[in-house]
């Protein structure tokens, strides 16, 4: 393939095939700029200069999980040293916290705990709306309603139901990592399959349960899984628009299984986080939003990904253990001052928006 003339084509509203996406993540040396180049150009067309984030808060209830995936140094079994698993005040003090702080939005950070279920997580947004009842409760995976669901013997869309009339805003879109099942009994064998996760996303986009798609990247999978793993959200988002943004996940790997057993030499490079982003944001034509994650890729390298199709810098955070159990070295919280120090630099307006990409004015 010749780049230049893809790249032209896309820019002229080619829609890229899988295997142009595959061969866009294997560019390298001088000719990643013009990768880079027209992603910034399609994220320009698509935002203009603005650059957004959401005033959150993460929330930790247990680090115990049942599914202890080989790229994840945060999960604990029931009975390892440093497991917990936090009680209703613990919960409510966090939520404290959050309301002090005036962020609008809630996440749910926490490891699937074996013993929880459908009532668990009825229960953890009931804690949450006591304290702060107009705070979005942003909480959950396919997984997770998978999860609940076969302990209660009911219809993931009846669980999905509960959970909105329980205060449930949006869905998060992990659990998805790689959509590729060979990737997967790598990686998270313990997780719901592919086709499971997709069902699971279209059910909730089908009640009018908006959600997140992710992608993480960087561990076992090759540049083809990417590519299909990126077709397939972009076939869900075709059907149901239901995707608020794309949030990238940079795979560290200093503490976790992957690389303690020697399936992984590394994480990926900086330029392997750049060109993740540009093409994530040239192939997802169906996408406003490319989120990056400065917890994980540090302020530095975040900066950087918005020259390369990058528009959404996420939250404030103020708490991010799955990151740094996984040997992540950045902070828990970031600025808006800083985040608008960042924009400013590369001319770009940092904005506050809503879970839902509303402009907080």
């Amino acid at each position: 393939m010749h780049l230049q003339t893809l790249l032209s084509d896309t820019l002229a509203g080619h829609r890229l095939t899988p295997d142009e996406a595959a061969f866009l993540f294997t560019v390298t040396g001088p000719e990643v700029f013009d990768l880079f180049r027209a992603a910034e150009e399609l994220c320009r067309r698509k935002n203009g200069n603005r650059v957004t984030f959401v005033r959150n808060q993460n929330i930790h209830i247990t680090n115990i999980c049942k599914n202890l995936c080989g790229f994840c140094g945060f999960g604990r079994s029931k009975n390892s040293p440093g497991a917990y698993l936090f009680g209703e005040e613990e919960v409510k003090e966090q939520v404290r916290a959050a309301k002090e702080r005036k962020v609008s939005e809630i996440c749910f950070l926490s490891g699937v705990h074996p013993d929880f279920t459908l009532e668990t997580y009825l229960q953890f947004m009931r804690w949450v709306h006591e304290v702060y009842p107009s705070v979005h409760i942003h909480a959950f995976s396919p997984d997770e309603v998978d999860f609940v669901a076969r302990k209660a013997n009911l219809p993931t869309s009846e669980v999905i139901d509960r959970l909105m009339k329980g205060g449930l805003g949006t869905l998060q879109g992990t659990a998805a990592e790689i959509l590729v099942d060979d990737v997967r009994k790598t990686i998270c064998p313990a997780k719901v399959k592919t086709d499971v996760w997709e069902r699971i996303t279209r059910e909730a986009h089908g009640l009018g349960l908006r959600s997140t798609a992710t992608i993480m990247y960087g561990s076992t999978e090759t540049p083809r899984d990417r590519a299909e793993h990126l077709d397939r959200i972009r076939a869900i988002q075709d059907e149901t628009g239901g995707f608020t943004e794309m949030v990238l996940l940079t795979y560290i790997h200093q503490k976790t299984p992957l690389y303690e057993k020697g399936l992984v030499q590394s994480g990926p490079t900086g330029r392997d986080d750049m060109v993740t982003t540009a093409v994530c944001r040239l192939f997802l034509d169906n996408f406003d939003h490319i989120q990056v994650s400065w917890p994980k890729l540090g302020v530095k390298m975040t900066q950087m990904t918005l020259l390369a199709g990058a528009d959404d810098l996420a939250g404030t955070m103020y708490l991010d253990d799955v990151t740094g159990e996984a040997g992540g070295g950045m902070g828990e919280y970031l600025d808006p001052k800083e985040m608008h120090y960042m924009c400013s630099d590369l001319g770009r307006v940092l904005t506050e928006r809503t879970t839902l990409y509303s402009i907080v004015s």
